[in-house]
């Protein structure tokens, strides 16, 4: 065995000791591409959302030194008529970019090809002439024994982010050499990346043209094997007695291709393992790495946030982003980025983005600080306390709050009708989002609630319905959540319901704040 060719099945045996999700119908797909028009195959999605799960699941398919047919026993790739032909039959090369990681970009490149090229040496005995370019030496041992190879790359994109332009050029110009020369086609019978990135863009047209890409806004056929499902998810709380919906709450809300409800696999399971929903994202990502990028087309970019923060859908244009983390000049490109990391979910039917969930929208909190947006920082900062003067029926505290609010959120939103004030009440607000699910204009008794705060399950705050009034009294808010009955449908959800009418005078500028308590029933 090498280190990078025929390495064995060890990592893949290890993932099944651990709490697998059986994802191998993806190996369907890839025996489907094989030695076809299909056989160059690029897989991008965010990080932590099963990638290199499947690409050491693929190693151990098709290494031909190993035998792996004991571990895939009881998975779903048993179940094709194809299943035997290709298991364990190929010279199979895994290159995994992240072991180079401490390595000068600088010298990635050479490096990598050097102790490849060597192990290639030691396993084909007397065929390889002095050679250190990889692509050179596949196409020799091809050329003197016949053999064919699967190759595996993860972390394809690790020279095509945050590396100079020189850097990228010249890695960019190693695959070309590798995969768009005629003799590919013979060397390979499968290349399978996998990557953040798609693979960039050299004007409007792919850098590797033969290959067919799978990104999050363009999945094809995987959407279901990156990322969890509901229908899984459901089945791991089962099994480790988690409550499904405060996991839809905390990391559910992607949307790939034909795929609805999609989570992010590590929140999950690492939910699992600590048994609490908290935000898991800042562990593997941090939007202090794309600080810069929040600040191109910085007034589109920031008004778009805002409105996504407050749950509403932004359309975009995703063509245009050069899946190149240099060449960002719009605000689309920087959404679109934004969807390919997993900050956003991008919706192919109406083709906008959103915030997926709490644990992302979490992460928003620290953008609007990152990216120096002062006024909407404190604002939202100040959110927590709010709240809880919410919950303690402090309306003195809330109506300054707000006042303060209005103050400093005046270059960021207009206060000039009721919406604008419901947007506005929304961000002050939204440090409400991992505990309530919250709704505007609920369908409530006889009428439509402005804002109606439900605790998450377990969860011990009340329920909270927010009316709101412009130029009239915040006596009349409280009237109309009477009259109408909204606290009627949230019977069942809390024993306590804070009822809360909010009206803004424009001619001083001051809000007036009136609140109640009901008794509920849980």
């Amino acid at each position: 065995m090498g280190q990078y060719i025929d390495n064995g099945n060890l990592p893949f045996r290890r993932i099944l000791n651990s709490d697998f999700t059986d994802k191998s119908g993806l190996l369907n797909i890839l025996n489907r591409n094989m030695d076809t028009e299909n056989s160059f195959m690029c897989v991008s999605r965010p990080r932590r959302f099963g990638k290199s799960v499947a690409a050491k699941m693929a190693y151990a398919y098709y290494d031909r030194k190993s035998d792996s047919k004991e571990l895939f026993k009881g998975l779903e790739i048993t179940k094709s008529p194809d299943y035997e032909k290709h298991l364990n039959k190929y010279p199979t090369i895994y290159i995994d970019w992240n072991e180079f990681a401490n390595i000068p970009d600088k010298d990635k490149l050479r490096v990598a090809q050097q102790r490849i090229v060597a192990d290639l040496r030691e396993t084909y005995e007397n065929i390889l002439e002095e050679q250190n370019e990889l692509g050179v030496a596949l196409a020799e041992i091809n050329k003197k024994t016949g053999d064919r190879f699967i190759l595996i790359i993860d972390e394809w994109d690790m020279l095509v982010r945050d590396v100079t332009q020189e850097i990228q050029d010249e890695y960019v110009n190693f695959l070309r050499s590798m995969f768009k020369t005629n003799k590919a086609n013979n060397v390979f019978l499968l290349v399978y990346m996998t990557g953040i990135l798609p693979i960039i863009k050299i004007k409007t047209q792919s850098a590797l043209n033969n290959f067919r890409e799978y990104s999050i806004i363009y999945p094809a056929n995987t959407a279901k094997y990156y990322g969890f499902t509901e229908t899984e998810v459901e089945t791991l709380c089962k099994t480790h007695n988690m409550n499904l919906e405060l996991m839809k709450h905390a990391y559910d809300g992607y949307i790939i291709g034909e795929e609805k409800s999609m989570f992010n696999p590590n929140s999950v399971m690492q939910s699992i393992e600590y048994r609490t929903y908290d935000s898991f994202w800042s562990r593997t990502a941090s939007f202090m790495a794309i600080e810069s990028y929040l600040n191109i087309d910085a007034d589109q970019v920031r008004t778009k946030i805002i409105k996504m923060m407050n749950g509403e859908e932004v359309v975009i244009e995703p063509t245009s982003f050069r899946n190149d983390m240099k060449n960002i000049e719009t605000s689309d490109d920087v959404l679109t980025l934004l969807a390919h990391l997993g900050y956003l979910s991008y919706n192919p039917e109406t083709q906008s983005v959103r915030i997926p969930n709490t644990e992302v929208s979490a992460e928003f909190r620290n953008a609007v600080r990152f990216a120096g947006w002062k006024e909407l920082s404190k604002a939202v900062g100040q959110s927590r306390q709010l709240l809880e003067d919410t919950i303690n029926l402090c309306k003195d505290k809330v109506a300054r709050a707000f006042d303060d609010y209005h103050f400093e959120a005046s270059s960021i939103l207009e206060f000039n009708d009721e919406n604008s004030m419901r947007c506005a009440i929304t961000l002050a607000y939204y440090a409400a989002k991992p505990f309530y699910k919250i709704f505007h204009e609920l369908p409530t008794g006889k009428g439509f609630a402005d804002m109606v705060f439900i605790p998450l399950p377990k969860s011990p705050r009340p329920a909270i319905v927010i009316e709101l009034k412009y130029d009239k009294t915040a006596d009349s808010a409280i009237s109309q959540i009477k009259r109408k009955n909204y606290p009627k449908s949230l019977q069942g959800f809390s024993k306590r319901i804070v009822l809360c009418g909010i009206n803004y005078n424009k001619e001083t500028s001051k809000h007036e704040v009136e609140m109640e308590v009901i008794e509920g029933e849980e």
